[in-house]
């Protein structure tokens, strides 16, 4: 692989706060919240937190690939560089093809939840409640943070290190007097006291917790934007370490939440409005805060924002490493000379992200919502395929020691057969148009299943076409084995 061919990228242009905040900025935790916290009250109820916790495990275990994985191939594009070298380069090019698409898919309705939230902070309701607005400012909104990204790494760390500042701190005021009330017995839902029960996922048992898994590992999806920053990072162990601290920054902020949101609305009011999903926040901040409601709309809109921005890094270099392998046109791996960023790559996710989020908009807003749905395939993909890759690629280590066995073996296995089976889940799920946002059937199943084995199927039919076109990546033969 040469990595000079188009320029390099800018090394040691993060450390490991700066790589920390990123992954944690690309998870967008206020949004996340906001958006399952209310799904998951409704299926699982007071045991929310306790699903959260469980959703954890898988993330971490995958994290711990993440981070094994990176030190032996410091590639910043991450699954496809070690699914390629340790099975082969049909798994690799799926599970490229996987993350570039995830990004793609939510761009456009990250910006637009940081458009809207914004709006209503300002107390421009009109204008948020207009789509022409909303869709011209989000649009904006990828195209100016496109822009930061190819200005240099430097430049969107140090954006991010004020945005998620800002996002930390209005959750904690947020949590913390959403709990204090609850704990009080002053709410006008009816609070409860938080107990220990709650964090045990089983309680919901069934149908139910599997559901609420599902939500959680999307709450959980994005952290390994750290490690895409591989060849950026100061230290070798930097992107590793930031994704494996990041989840559990994660846990600890989700269950927080979680926990004092339940005790200050109580399960039953959160169920009746999981439909309002994000804007369940936006509800609630009212109750909570009074005249500081724009404390929470500001950390969802600046969580969205943030998110927006950092989503493009895994995408944009998961092609640039595509292309430098010739598993994509040569083009995609150009290098800015002066910035030291993939600037072509970058332009291209924008762009792309762009055509879909107006083009799906315009076909109807809940379309655009249950393209976001049918993300949970293409995630659990690729997670599940790093997992599987970090056994193959440490195979001959599994008997030199009982902690690689658990740390290199069967950590990321179970974390693989885990995402495998929330991956059948939510198929099994996604086939019920009941449970997609238009209510209506394509193709005789739910919306979300048919964009989401669209986009796999449209990846397939790409990939057969560039190997016709030029078959050099495919002899490449597995070369991980340590």
């Amino acid at each position: 692989m040469d990595r000079t061919s188009g320029g390099t990228l800018r090394p040691d242009a993060v450390g490991f706060l700066d790589t920390l905040v990123i992954g944690l900025a690309s998870t967008s935790p206020a949004y996340s919240l906001a958006a399952v916290l209310g799904p998951v009250v409704a299926l699982v109820g007071v045991h929310a937190p306790g699903v959260l916790l469980a959703s954890f495990v898988p993330m971490l275990l995958i994290a711990g690939a993440f981070a094994a994985l990176d030190r032996v191939d410091p590639d910043c594009g991450t699954t496809f560089s070690w699914v390629t070298r340790a099975m082969g380069p049909w798994a690799g090019w799926i599970g490229g093809w996987a993350i570039t698409m995830t990004g793609v898919l939510v761009l456009g309705s990250l910006a637009e939840v940081g458009v809207r939230f914004s709006l209503l902070a300002l107390g421009l309701d009109g204008w948020a409640e207009s789509t022409p607005v909303v869709m011209g400012l989000s649009v904006g909104v990828i195209v100016v943070m496109a822009a930061i990204c190819v200005r240099g790494t430097e430049l969107s760390s140090r954006m991010q290190n004020g945005l998620i500042v800002a996002q930390t701190l209005a959750l904690a005021v947020f949590a913390g007097v959403a709990l204090t009330r609850g704990v009080r017995g002053d709410s006008p839902f009816g609070a409860l006291t938080p107990s220990v029960a709650w964090l045990d996922p089983s309680g919901a048992g069934g149908a139910a917790l599997t559901g609420g898994l599902l939500l959680g590992v999307f709450a959980y999806w994005g952290w390994e934007s750290t490690v895409n920053l591989t060849e950026e990072a100061r230290g070798e162990r930097t992107p590793g370490r930031a994704a494996v601290l990041s989840t559990v920054v994660l846990l600890l902020t989700y269950v927080g939440v979680a926990t004092a949101v339940v005790s200050f609305a109580g399960a039953d009011w959160l169920a009746e409005n999981a439909d309002e999903e994000e804007a369940v926040f936006a509800l609630l901040s009212t109750e909570a805060l009074g005249g500081w409601d724009w404390v929470v709309l500001v950390a969802v809109a600046t969580s969205a924002l943030a998110s927006t921005q950092t989503t493009i890094i895994p995408a944009s270099r998961t092609g640039l490493s595509m292309a430098r392998r010739a598993a994509l046109p040569r083009r995609f791996a150009h290098i800015s000379p002066s910035r030291r960023t993939p600037d072509v790559s970058t332009w291209w996710v924008a762009g792309i992200a762009v055509a879909w989020y107006v083009g799906v908009g315009l076909l109807s807003e809940n379309a655009l919502y249950d393209s976001i749905t049918g993300l949970s395939l293409l995630i659990a993909l690729y997670y599940a395929l790093t997992g599987l890759a970090c056994a193959v690629a440490f195979r001959r280590r599994l008997t030199r020691s009982v902690r690689d066995l658990l740390l290199l073996g069967v950590g990321p296995v179970a974390g693989a057969a885990m995402l495998t089976w929330l991956l059948v889940l939510s198929v099994r799920d996604l086939a019920d148009p009941g449970n997609s946002y238009t209510g209506q059937a394509w193709l005789g199943v739910g919306p979300p299943l048919v964009i989401g084995v669209g986009v796999l199927g449209a990846g397939v039919v790409l990939m057969l076409w560039w190997r016709r076109r030029d078959a050099t990546f495919w002899r490449e033969r597995p070369t991980i084995e340590v």
